[in-house]
């Protein structure tokens, strides 16, 4: 159950935030900008290229555009690439196989390519994406007015990654102000451009001249705020006033206005009929040859909708729905400056009791009436409603916590609450803190002491001796936590790593590697597989993988190994599993390669030797995995007649630059060509160890040079 590689592609998509709204706004403004100033074509396309660059690290950006005699693509403007790429990238035919960009161009359609080294749509081309380190290539098409690719912008990434929907928005507007550039490469038809741009853009927009007095509006902006263009030409924006900004609001968007030539926030306004709008404005100087103030662009965004549905998220992000108290997620946000604190958790006892007797329905009526009590006697605005039954009261200085928790004890021994028309008295066991952080972690161990005391009991965390051990044990716990929970819900899965044919040159086996998913999150088997070990899963985890790994072969014809440990022969069950599972499968054996650790062959355990050598007698194959790392007992290895040995990472991964790691290769692989057993690489990662594995008659490659784990298979 372990991964060579562990560095895996993740994606998440993230809504575009109101930051990364700003700075594509910013970028059109930039744009449109130099434009209207006549810049010329050249120097506008190169500025979409380096600003486009700036809002993703460790990237170049370039420009392609379509001969229409040849219809081949070539570099138009591309400033950060050398010449000689360039020259590599002259008179691509754009098509299925001619790398992101002939393929946007070609489809006339966007293109995510995560790995060009791998990638299909990349075998055209694929020693440019080797030769300038090209690892991954997002290309969005330019199209002319009538909506057909004239060419493409990409952006093109020295790592492997996807785009996020910020980026896939970025190549969006990119190609957008290409294409409007590309249609004004004279200076009457930029101005004409620019017009057409103004008039129809979704959103509102003002020019003012010098004097910042109004010469143009757009039609959007007429219907946003209900004035026409005569009635505001020659007017101030003051007439937009909704005096919900003071002076010096003002005063600091023109002071930043004459040193930065832009300025952009959020601003309240009033429309014709005396209603406000709230929404965000950005305004960009426009400057003549002489750098004298020519002009002042504004273009507003409405986000009324936004604001609302922001507060309406914020608030059911930070507080419990039944209680309306605050929840975990804002106990942690204003606890991250990590001042001191005073902290009580109060749980409910017998609270699944009393649910089950008076019913689900009257034990809310029962949490909300201790919400309302805890806020009269809490002394604090800072109370929360944690999991089902825990409540917690903040203090933001040091508090008696004794006298504190005393009160509370108290007013509830004194106090009966009614529910069903019945009185119910209620008591908490409690655990609290003092300190600056992991006050939830600390207080829930405490907690946790109080309850074993008995009820309505509390305990005050000693910061001195309940600290020790407690990182691990919580660690473990957690570990754990995650794998039972992953049996139970099915989401312990197979990934498949391709096993190279060093011979046939080709993908011929793969690996069964161990992978959790949670929440959309693949964790790798490095966050569980000690914990498994030690809490017994080990076993429960192998039977899954035998099951889904034949269940994914029962639809293929190729080769596959799935690792198995020394817990696994200590249980005695591989055997009948293995033929129940066959035949369930209808998977010929041979087609299956089992892997142990080159420690479970050296140690010679009897009834582990019997159980392989029963294994073979099926059909299986047997290999070494990790072999090299604890110099196991070459003779043990022929008594289990071992078919393939892999030999161990560390000596592979710089196999191409350690001579020793080259001279302890060397020797493993005499030994198994003499003995007639097969070998495989692990770890080649890229194409120089590649040369010397096949250089030194490895049979088989296996790393992310050729294949990294997924979860589907990809031939």
């Amino acid at each position: 159950m372990k991964d060579n590689n562990l560095n895996e592609i993740q994606t998440n998509e993230v809504p575009i935030s109101l930051e990364q709204f700003t700075k594509l706004s910013d970028i059109q403004q930039n744009i449109l900008s130099m434009v209207y100033s006549h810049n010329k074509t050249d120097v506008i396309l190169n500025k979409i290229c380096s600003l486009a660059e700036t809002l993703l690290p460790n990237s170049v950006s370039s420009i392609m555009l379509k001969d229409s005699d040849t219809q081949l693509i070539s570099v138009r403007s591309a400033p950060s690439v050398p010449q000689v790429g360039h020259e590599a990238l002259a008179n691509l035919k754009p098509g299925p196989h001619g790398g992101s960009c002939g393929n946007a161009v070609f489809r006339n359609e966007a293109q995510y390519v995560v790995n060009t080294f791998e990638d299909s749509r990349w075998n055209d081309i694929r020693q440019v994406a080797i030769d300038f380190n090209i690892c991954s290539c997002w290309s969005m098409p330019i199209r002319n007015t009538e909506g057909k690719s004239i060419g493409s912008f990409a952006l093109s990434s020295f790592e492997h990654r996807s785009p996020t929907n910020f980026h896939k928005t970025l190549l969006e507007t990119a190609a957008s102000l290409i294409s409007i550039v590309l249609k004004n490469q004279t200076n009457e038809r930029k101005v004409q451009l620019f017009s057409a741009v103004v008039e129809n853009a979704a959103e509102g927009i003002i020019i003012t001249d010098k004097n910042n007095l109004i010469v143009e509006i757009n039609k959007t902006f007429e219907k946003i705020y209900g004035y026409s263009n005569n009635e505001l030409i020659g007017q101030s924006p003051k007439v937009f006033s909704s005096d919900q900004h003071n002076k010096n609001f003002f005063t600091q968007m023109w002071s930043q206005l004459q040193v930065q030539s832009h300025w952009s926030g959020e601003i309240t306004n009033k429309k014709k009929d005396g209603s406000i709008i709230t929404q965000w404005m950005s305004i960009k100087v426009i400057y003549d040859e002489y750098d004298n103030v020519q002009n002042y662009i504004s273009i507003f965004t409405d986000l009324t909708q936004l604001i609302n549905a922001q507060k309406k998220l914020e608030y059911m992000l930070y507080h419990d729905p039944l209680t309306k108290l605050f929840n975990k997620a804002y106990l942690e946000k204003i606890t991250k400056n990590e001042e001191y604190n005073s902290f009580i958790l109060l749980n409910v006892d017998n609270f699944s009791y009393l649910n089950t007797v008076y019913g689900f329905e009257n034990g809310d009526e029962l949490l909300i009436n201790i919400s309302n009590i805890l806020r009269k006697i809490g002394n604090t605005h800072n109370i929360f409603k944690f999991n089902s039954d825990e409540f917690a009261l903040l203090y933001n200085e040091e508090i008696d916590l004794d006298k504190k928790i005393q009160e509370i004890q108290s007013y509830f021994n004194s106090n009966s609450i009614e529910i069903a028309n019945t009185q119910v008295n209620i008591s908490f066991s409690y655990g609290a803190i003092y300190d600056k952080s992991n006050i939830l972690k600390n207080s829930a161990s405490a907690l946790k002491i109080a309850k074993e005391n008995g009820k309505n009991r509390y305990y005050i965390f000693d910061l001195q001796n309940d600290n020790l051990n407690q990182s691990n044990r919580e660690a473990f716990i957690h570990a754990t936590n995650l794998i039972k929970d992953a049996i139970d819900k099915d989401n312990v899965v197979p990934f498949f790593q391709g096993i190279y044919d060093n011979q046939k040159e080709k993908v011929t086996k793969y690996e069964s590697l161990v992978r959790i998913i949670k929440n959309e999150e693949i964790i790798s088997p490095f966050y569980f597989l000690d914990a498994a070990r030690l809490s017994g899963f080990l076993p429960q985890i192998t039977k899954i993988m035998i099951d889904k790994t034949l269940a994914v072969m029962a639809k293929c014809e190729e080769e596959f190994s799935i690792n198995i440990t020394e817990d696994d022969l200590t249980q005695n069950y591989l055997y009948k599993y293995f033929i129940e599972k066959i035949n369930t499968y209808k998977i010929q054996a041979p087609r299956i390669t089992l892997e142990i650790l080159e420690g479970v062959s050296s140690s010679g355990k009897k009834n582990h030797i019997k159980q392989l050598n029963k294994l073979k007698s099926l059909g299986l194959k047997i290999a070494i995995d990790d072999f090299g790392t604890e110099y196991s007992n070459f003779e043990r290895i022929l008594d289990l007649d071992v078919d393939i040995i892999k030999i161990d990472a560390k000596y592979i991964k710089d196999i191409h630059t350690n001579k020793r790691s080259y001279e302890i290769t060397k020797a493993l692989v005499f030994f198994a060509k003499n003995v007639n057993i097969s070998c495989t690489a692990e770890f080649v990662h890229n194409k120089e160890v590649q040369d010397v594995v096949k250089e030194l008659g490895i049979d088989f490659s296996q790393g992310y040079y050729f294949s990294e784990p997924k979860r589907e298979l990809i031939n």
